[in-house]
């Protein structure tokens, strides 16, 4: 038996052996007890025959279906997968490992990836941009294309106040079910859930707080109301994004955002919420900030890191996660960063729609387009069309291009790279764990 998603009726939200359901004495109640929407109860029907399809439509309007199939009562063994390897790398980053032997879609291995860095409240994910609107909201597209391409989990950015309501909310909308996966050997808690937040203030919004019509104190305090509602419900898995950018003074002076970085670090300490970070050219005000509150807080993600090797030990010493997109790989030197990276302090991220792996970047001679994932077509955004990618615009589907040149540049096996990554970004952020 196999549950769909009510958003993607394609996608499989949860299999079950129809043996296991159809034996038990009352099928009905056994599968409204296995499946809960929050707090709404479903109304599962289900018949004996697997010949037949039965919809009914819940009280929230949400439509689940149910698709019956006959499984063997013997759960097959697993089949073993076999070792994948890569070229050992040299002392040049850009010609380690420009094949990835044994890591074609066609592999045994499926990637599975986790985009921790992901901006969907961007008007252009919704088709407009500067004011203008060129295109449909097209955001249901991307969400398909991320899935399609392995990605099973999103944490969407959070850079002001409106724009951490606004993936809060996202993430609430997008909200699927947790329940138990049932096979003839085990049960297992499972969830499907795909979007997460973050709750902070970038570095080079920090204005906003300055400006607030009712202060500064009422803004800080309508993050924290925030940050504690998601906390608790789950959805926001972070504070962030927070830190310091001394790349764009412009938009915010040294002293300001040293002041609010400070403010923010101690809203996250009290909320108890991992870190969401940014540096950029302040690594030393950053680390005389950050570090010597770290053992009074939840470690964090230096996310987008385009570091120093030197900056970037210091950060993995202090405990921290450091986050890899294609702004982490433009250069050689960027290159040499990455392959330095500790498998055990690795994130996979894309930053979209920004931070896109380009033919200018050092990075992109090591996409061996045999094997890599292909990036689906693209159109310009004036020539838009339903299901095609915008060009120009970074997408979560391109991530497995982050894991590969980070496989390549490291002479890692891929499967080794994608796992390590999603372990680290479970072990911080939560994310309703799964195996």
């Amino acid at each position: 038996m196999i549950l769909y998603s009510p958003k993607h009726p394609t996608y499989p939200c949860l299999m079950i052996p129809f043996a296991t359901a159809a034996t038990t004495a009352n099928p009905v109640l056994y599968l409204s007890k296995l499946y809960r929407y929050h707090t709404s109860p479903p109304f599962l029907h289900a018949t004996r025959s697997h010949h037949q399809t039965v919809h009914k439509l819940l009280p929230n309007h949400l439509l689940v279906r149910i698709a019956h199939s006959v499984m063997s009562t013997t759960a097959p063994a697993p089949t073993p997968t076999p070792p994948l390897s890569l070229p050992t790398s040299s002392s040049n980053s850009t010609t380690a490992a420009t094949s990835l032997s044994g890591l074609s879609p066609n592999s045994t291995y499926t990637p599975r990836y986790i985009d921790v860095g992901i901006n969907l409240t961007s008007s252009v994910f919704h088709g407009s941009d500067h004011g203008k609107q060129y295109h449909e909201d097209d955001l249901e597209d991307v969400l398909h294309r991320a899935k399609e391409a392995g990605c099973q989990k999103l944490m969407v950015t959070g850079s002001c106040y409106d724009e951490s309501k606004s993936g809060y909310e996202l993430a609430r909308q997008h909200r699927t079910y947790s329940a138990l996966f049932i096979s003839h050997t085990s049960t297992n808690s499972i969830s499907a859930g795909l979007i997460y937040s973050t709750v902070g203030v970038h570095p080079c919004s920090v204005k906003l707080i300055d400006s607030h019509p009712s202060g500064p104190e009422a803004y800080l305090s309508s993050l924290r109301t925030l940050a504690q509602e998601g906390a608790s419900s789950g959805y926001v898995t972070a504070f962030g994004e927070i830190g310091l950018d001394y790349d764009r003074l412009y938009h915010a002076s040294k002293e300001d955002q040293k002041k609010y970085f400070v403010l923010q670090l101690d809203l996250a300490e009290e909320i108890c919420l991992p870190l969401f970070l940014h540096s950029r050219a302040a690594a030393a005000d950053f680390e005389d900030i950050l570090f010597p509150r770290l053992p009074r807080l939840k470690g964090g993600l230096v996310h987008s890191f385009t570091g120093t090797v030197d900056e970037m030990r210091r950060l993995v010493s202090a405990g921290l996660y450091i986050g890899v997109n294609g702004c982490s790989l433009k250069t050689e030197k960027n290159l040499e960063v990455v392959k330095q990276i500790p498998l055990e302090r690795l994130m996979l991220e894309t930053d979209g729609p920004w931070c896109e792996i380009r033919p200018s970047h050092a990075s992109y001679k090591l996409l061996n387009k045999d094997e890599c994932p292909p990036i689906p077509k693209q159109v310009r955004r004036d020539r838009f069309k339903k299901g095609l990618m915008v060009k120009g615009r970074n997408e979560p589907c391109n991530i497995p291009h982050v894991a590969y040149i980070v496989a390549a540049v490291k002479g890692a096996p891929l499967k080794e790279v994608c796992e390590a990554a999603w372990k680290n970004t479970l072990d911080l952020f939560g994310m309703d764990k799964t195996a």
